[in-house]
Formats: structure tokens, sequence, C-alpha cells
């Protein structure tokens, strides 16, 4: 395998799980068309100035944008799933809005058909891996972009497989992809829906809007009788990702094959060191340095490079950055990190390279403003 011409460079394994970007850094994209899915819900399609064709995205993934809001402040970095056809010749994405949102906000409000952004290419391991195993897609209201694409690649390929659509939205008016999501379903002979409302409108009609009045819920999965070699695949708010979570794995699925898709910073993982409570990320204390600016595209934080940290490793611990290590020395890859745009030098040098488009950041140093998908 690793003989064969094309391969990517960096660790065989890690690269397989996180496929390597397609191109470095951000580049303008084109807005080329705005549609409203829900009352707070709006997609927007990027696609190529030139009118090329955009590299073929996982269903699953994400896109990194680099907005703007206020041209003469800092930029503000935020992920959105891509909700459109894996294989269509642009990307789109979906966002909704929040009302102390800065970026959502942005992007409903000021950005229109014709506007450029900047965009990272592709990324991300939420997505849908082959097989003939059933597949549940669960989602609370806009979490339904990944799940989304996922379905529209199942339904491309006119799968064959038991395939479940779990969905939780407050009421008709509130949930996104409703029309196109059936339509998909449809066109599968194994397909399976169920929509719960929390807060049906008037005009919402039980079994044919929705099925449940309520949240999606051990109780409701538990009825369904959901097959337990299933793979699953979940998006939402935090707190409704571990109920449901925990909901599957006590109906007998393992826990390897749920997985979920998180925006946030994640949790930190550091053998062997007592767990803390964790605090907001916020720049480290102390004068400001004078180096590279080093952005953190989960925490919503940048701050400039001071050359007393020894690595990137240790200054995002110096900012309460959530992080992931265990040697500390270029060994394991357990602190391998999406490098969004920018490059680092090592010193020590790693025993082995990471994958095309990452860095591991306990032994590495920013060679420029750089942005990390931490």
């Amino acid at each position: 395998m690793l003989d064969q011409p094309g391969q990517p460079v960096g660790n065989a394994g890690l690269t397989e799980a996180s496929p390597p970007p397609a191109w470095p850094g951000f580049r303008p994209l084109a807005v080329t068309g705005i549609s409203r899915e829900s009352e707070t819900v709006i997609s927007m399609h990027l696609a190529d100035p030139g009118g090329g064709r955009m590299p073929a995205a996982l269903p699953g993934q994400f896109l990194t944008l680099r907005l703007r809001p206020d041209p003469a402040g800092r930029p503000v970095l935020r992920n959105y799933s891509l909700s459109g056809p894996p294989g269509a010749r642009d990307y789109r994405i979906s966002v909704k809005r929040e009302e102390h949102g800065v970026a959502s906000q942005f992007l409903h409000t000021r950005v229109r058909t014709g506007d450029q952004l900047e965009v990272a290419a592709p990324r991300g391991t939420f997505i849908l891996r082959p097989g003939q195993e059933p597949v549940l897609l669960i989602s609370a209201g806009v979490g339904a972009t990944p799940v989304l694409a996922m379905l529209d690649a199942l339904a491309a390929a006119r799968s064959t497989r038991d395939i479940w659509w779990l969905h939780s939205a407050r009421r008709r008016a509130d949930e996104p992809f409703a029309a196109e999501s059936r339509a998909l379903l449809a066109a599968l002979p194994g397909a399976h829906r169920h929509i719960c409302y929390s807060s049906p409108g008037p005009d919402d009609i039980e079994g044919r809007e929705y099925d449940t009045a309520g949240r999606l819920s051990a109780p409701v999965l538990a009825a369904l009788d959901l097959p337990r070699d299933a793979d699953a695949y979940l998006c939402g708010p935090p707190a409704f990702m571990a109920d449901i979570s925990a909901a599957l794995a006590a109906g007998g699925i393992q826990a390897a094959r749920i997985r979920t898709e998180v925006f946030g910073a994640g949790p930190a993982q550091t053998p062997g060191i007592a767990p803390v409570a964790a605090r907001r990320p916020h720049p480290p204390a102390g004068q400001p340095g004078s180096g590279p600016l080093v952005a953190f595209a989960r925490s919503d934080l940048s701050a400039r490079w001071d050359p007393g940290y020894a690595s990137l490793l240790e200054f995002a611990e110096a900012c309460d950055v959530p992080v992931r290590w265990a040697c500390r020395t270029g060994v394991c890859h357990t602190c391998e990190t999406a490098l969004i745009s920018g490059t680092v030098r090592y010193a020590p040098a790693p025993v082995d390279d990471p994958a095309d488009g990452s860095a591991l950041i306990c032994c590495s140093q920013p060679g420029g403003d750089l942005t990390l998908d931490l």
C-alpha cells in the first residue's frame, strides 16, 4: 500500500482517517446563491470565481471560513458543515442565525450573491464510511447539515443499506431540509424516517409533518427497535449528542460505531494528568508576544506567539485551549492537529512526519502566521 503512487505523505494510518486538504490555507470563493431553509437557517453556495469545478468533498466534512465582520479588526474563524451533494460543482453550507453570533449575523445580513469569502479546503473525519451495515443519521436542528450530505451520497449511490433518518426540531418552521430529506429518503428502498417536534405549531399535523411530539430521546429510540449492528452518525447540540449516544449504547450499539461531530473545542486529552475544570480560552498571561499570529479556530482565539514557549502545545496550554498529547516529543502523534493555514518548523524533528495538512504541535513552532483546528 505504501508503494502505491500518489499516496499522501505522513503517517499512513492517520492520513486514511483524515484525508489531506485539497489546497493549503484559504482561497477566495464566490457566493453564487443564497436560499432559506427555515426561519433561522440559510444555505450559501460557494464556487470557484473562475468557474472551475471545486474539489470533491467527503460526505460529512466541513469548511473553515475566515470572515471579516469588522474590516479593521481581526478576522473571525468558523467551521460550517457541507450540506450539499458531495459531487456537486460547488459547495453548499447552511448557517443558523444566532442572536449573538458575530459570524452568523454577518452571513445572514451582510453577505450577498457575488461577494467573495475566504475559505479553507474541506476537512474532517466525521465522514460516512463504506459498508453494508445499517446507517443511523441522527440530528437536531441545523445539526442535520453533515448527515444530509451523507444521505445525499447514499441516494446517489442507490444504496440498499437499511437507512434511518432521525431528526429533532421545535416545529415545522424550524426544520431545515424537510422537503429535501423526504425526497432523498423516497429514493432509497431501505429508508426509515422519524421526526420529533418539541413544540409543534398549530398547523403541524402529527403523522404528516412529524411522528412524535416531544424531543428525540431514549424512550423514542427504544420504541423504534433500531438495528444493533448499525453505524450511527450524530450532530446537534452537545447535550443532545451526549444523551443520544448514551441511549444508543444502552440499546446495544457498540461505542465504536457511534460517531459525533463537534464544532466547538473538544475535550482535552492529557494522560497521567489530573483533570481540572475547563476554562474559557484566553490570551496568555503577561505582555503580548511579538511573533506570528496564532489563531485557534475552534476556540475563537488569536494571540501573538512568544518565543519563550518551546512549542505550540505549550502556547496552547498557556491560553487554556483544550489540547491532546501523550509523549510531548514528536513520537506518538496524539497531538496531531489540522493546520488550516500557515507553516510550522520542528525542533526537535518528529520521528514520523504528520499527515499532509497537519502538524505535531508538541514539537513545533510557527513559521509565520497560522491557523490551527483547535
